[in-house]
């Protein structure tokens, strides 16, 4: 049986977004985790049949069922339940788009609430947005929240109090920690490896010394800000002898959405040294992590912050913002500014650039710090969840 006490359970998860940034992480980690601990469970996982090979190679007590409806569409709050109605004991929106005629029993988990906070102006359709969101969470048995940052989000906007919440941690791909070769490794080994990420960053044409933001890009992401600070300090260090032709490199969706974006790229004049490359290969994005000289994540609100730890455990130093869960996540193994301040972002980024000792250590107590975040912990919890849901 599972290791979460009790009776074996149908387990119905929406997994729609899983090719998404953020949700679409916790998607594929939470059902790879519960295929390595979980045997007796039955799993089955609703997404678009193009996206099926992103959940494949599962255990034989998963199946992939085919949705192509989006939760976007305003009829899907009556089609979506009645496709899920019977299929299992227990479902799962892992998301805070909760459809109204959600069958019961089922299990939210509440990633952020910048949907709230950031996407809409106060209004009507404001208004309604926060009555269907607190609905979705007030009917559901379980509420997972990925940080206390988010809890505490929950309960302010929403008033959903602690105890209907349970905090469980989301955690870096284990994969990213499998950067670097072996110390016995064959002759050539290491120098393969090395040969590989040069052939990647040449065929995107990075050849210089480059900063790393991963993430989606939303205005709450602070992107604009980032590129200002990269620009004054491409300016301090326009002599320096490494440094001198450093690059921004931003890996991220939905770049056309927000034009502000580039308009700070144009106003600072940084055209040439700033690459938007939008979604790229997991086996790319590491590379990019592993072989940049710092990541720079100096969001406005985070629920978790996943990127960053992404960052620390493929060694690369970290600095973030000093707001929201970030500090939760990153604990004293980063470089923490002043998201809203141009100059102390820079700041941060010259720190970790020209302090050798300083990158070195950063580097160290990131590592130690992503390895406190584990993907078969999270299922774990996860399953005792679904567990007490299914009983009350």
């Amino acid at each position: 049986m599972s290791e979460a006490a009790g009776r074996s359970l149908r387990i119905v998860m929406d997994a729609r977004h899983v090719r998404d940034f953020g949700v679409g992480t916790y998607i594929r980690n939470l059902t790879q985790a519960f295929a390595k601990i979980d045997q007796e469970n039955r799993y089955t996982l609703v997404t678009h049949k193009g996206d099926a090979h992103f959940l494949a190679g599962l255990p034989e007590n998963f199946r992939l069922l085919h949705y192509e409806g989006r939760d976007t569409d305003s009829q899907e709050h009556f089609r979506f339940p009645m496709f899920l109605r019977g299929l299992g004991d227990l479902y799962h929106i892992p998301l805070s788009m909760v459809p109204l005629l959600m069958p019961q029993p089922y299990v939210v988990t509440i990633h952020d609430m910048s949907r709230l906070m950031f996407d809409q102006t106060p209004g009507w359709r404001y208004d309604l947005r926060r009555l269907r969101f607190r609905r979705g969470l007030l009917r559901a048995k379980q509420i997972i929240a990925v940080s206390e940052a988010t809890m505490a989000d929950a309960e302010s906007l929403l008033g959903i109090s602690h105890e209907r919440m349970r905090l469980i941690y989301n955690a870096p791909d284990p994969r990213f920690f499998e950067h670097a070769p072996p110390s016995d490794a064959r002759a050539g080994g290491p120098d393969l490896v090395a040969h590989e990420r040069r052939r990647i960053l040449e065929r995107y044409q990075i050849t210089s010394p480059f900063l790393l933001y991963a993430g989606t890009i939303r205005p709450q992401k602070n992107i604009p800000r980032l590129v200002e600070a990269f620009a004054v300090v491409r300016g301090e260090l326009e002599s320096h002898p490494d440094y001198k032709d450093l690059r921004l490199v931003i890996i991220g969706d939905e770049l056309s959405r927000y034009p502000g974006v580039r308009r700070a790229v144009l106003q600072t004049r940084m055209e040439n040294a700033v690459r938007f490359l939008g979604f790229v290969p997991f086996d790319t994005l590491r590379v990019f992590y592993e072989t940049a000289e710092a990541f720079v994540f100096p969001s406005l609100y985070e629920g978790f912050g996943l990127p960053p730890l992404e960052a620390m455990a493929s060694g690369t130093p970290v600095v973030t913002s000093e707001v929201s869960s970030l500090p939760e996540v990153v604990g004293e193994a980063a470089i923490v500014v002043n998201p809203e301040n141009v100059f102390d972002i820079a700041r941060g980024i010259k720190e970790v650039l020209l302090d050798p000792e300083l990158r070195k250590r950063l580097s160290a107590a990131g590592l130690e710090q992503a390895k406190k975040f584990n993907w078969e912990r999270t299922a774990r919890q996860v399953l005792e969840v679904y567990q007490q849901a299914a009983r009350s």
